[in-house]
């Protein structure tokens, strides 16, 4: 005759009662060291491989560019397909592994792709920018604040002293800055002054690359030192480019003299932000796997609350998403729904099997929670919208 579990319960009560203590007490602590989150964390299978090249057509930069490249992935693991798009001076290819790929594998093809092309690197056309790789898409940030009050640098500089504090918050994997616009030096002549003085705007271009070069200048040894030469002189303000000397004609003319040198942003920009009609930096935070957003989210309030009391004045910093907020909600409603789920169980088992055996089916429905509880700590997942709508499901 085969074990029978019921009945080796009802023999050995006392066990089975320290068994039942045991796995709610282990599920209770399991609920509490449980990661909380907005959504489920998910591995997209996707990387963009982007080059450029100024002055090639689209021809050439499939044939010489985006061919090459195509063909040293087609051997790697797991590949599904290889989309491109190439255009005038840029190409981007979009790497697609295949749906059955495990995602503790992802990371390692991804590897291989920067390995494969890198291979090649040497091969492609003299020019060519990059191959540059992006295959960040699948962060879930847990919170954004928006930084306002000030033009876009002063803004950025905020934001990299924030972004630097943040990521020594327990919990933080990483703080991404968004809205930064290039910084330039504009030179700026008019046509009228360059005939007026004979000079072509090449020259202004050579005389700027003469005289902002990085270049090695060579070591000096000696019997028991060494010292390593290097050339001065390179650009570091406005008024180094202003001294910038130009030939026109036989004479030598301070760029500063005939053109106006400013400092400024790309124009046009390519793009922006906007927050409550100022212009903004976004700052993201992304959180660990398995910690829990609402521990996070009260330990970068108390971050924030520190950081604003020495920020300038006049710097505004505003939260804009709050995914412990999010799930706080979303647990409260779990709640709610499991006690009017277990009370519908209840009421159900008693109406039907009586009291006595009633309350035995009635309890067994947060012995099993305690122990799913356990199950999923054991396997790092966490309570977020897919897993509390799973439970829901089983507890109806």
């Amino acid at each position: 005759m085969g074990f029978n579990l019921s009945d080796w319960g009802v023999r050995n009560g006392a066990l089975t009662l320290f068994l039942i203590v045991m796995l709610g007490a282990a599920g209770a602590f399991a609920y509490m060291r449980l990661g909380r989150a907005e959504d489920p964390g998910f591995t997209l299978k996707v990387m963009v491989v982007t080059a450029q090249w100024p002055g090639a057509t689209a021809e050439e930069m499939q044939r010489q560019v985006a061919d090459p490249i195509e063909s040293r992935l087609q051997d790697l693991a797991y590949l599904d397909r290889v989309e491109t798009f190439t255009r005038p001076g840029q190409a981007v290819m979009t790497v697609v592994l295949r749906d059955t790929t495990p995602p503790r594998e992802v990371q390692g093809l991804w590897y291989q792709v920067r390995k494969k092309v890198g291979d090649i690197r040497h091969t492609l056309p003299a020019g060519v920018q990059g191959p540059f790789f992006d295959d960040e898409y699948s962060d879930v940030w847990s919170a954004i604040y928006a930084v306002t009050g000030a033009d876009n640098a002063e803004l950025v500089r905020q934001a990299e002293a924030l972004r630097a504090r943040l990521l020594r918050v327990t919990g933080v994997d990483k703080v991404r800055i968004f809205g930064e616009q290039p910084q330039r030096i504009h030179v700026e002549v008019a046509h009228a002054r360059l005939a007026s003085l004979g000079l072509q705007p090449q020259a202004i271009l050579d005389a700027l690359a003469r005289h902002n070069p990085v270049t090695p200048a060579g070591v000096v040894e000696g019997s028991a030192t060494r010292l390593h030469l290097r050339v001065d002189g390179g650009f570091d303000g406005l008024a180094a480019v202003r001294e910038v000397p130009v030939a026109a004609n036989g004479r030598s003319l301070r760029l500063g003299d005939i053109a106006e040198v400013t400092r400024g942003f790309a124009d046009p920009a390519s793009s922006g932000i906007r927050q409550g009609g100022e212009n903004a930096v976004l700052l993201a935070v992304a959180k660990q796997p398995g910690v829990n957003v609402l521990t996070l989210g009260h330990d970068l309030a108390a971050a924030m609350e520190a950081q604003r009391r020495v920020i300038p004045m006049g710097i505004t910093v505003t939260q804009i998403v709050d995914q412990a907020h999010v799930v706080q909600e979303s647990i409260a409603e779990f709640l709610m729904k499991f006690v009017a789920a277990l009370g519908v169980v209840m009421l159900v088992s008693f109406l039907s099997l009586g009291f006595r055996a009633g309350i035995i089916v009635a309890l067994s429905v947060p012995l099993t929670l305690a122990i799913v509880f356990l199950v999923m700590l054991a396997t790092g997942m966490e309570l977020e919208r897919v897993t509390l709508g799973a439970l829901i499901l089983s507890l109806g």
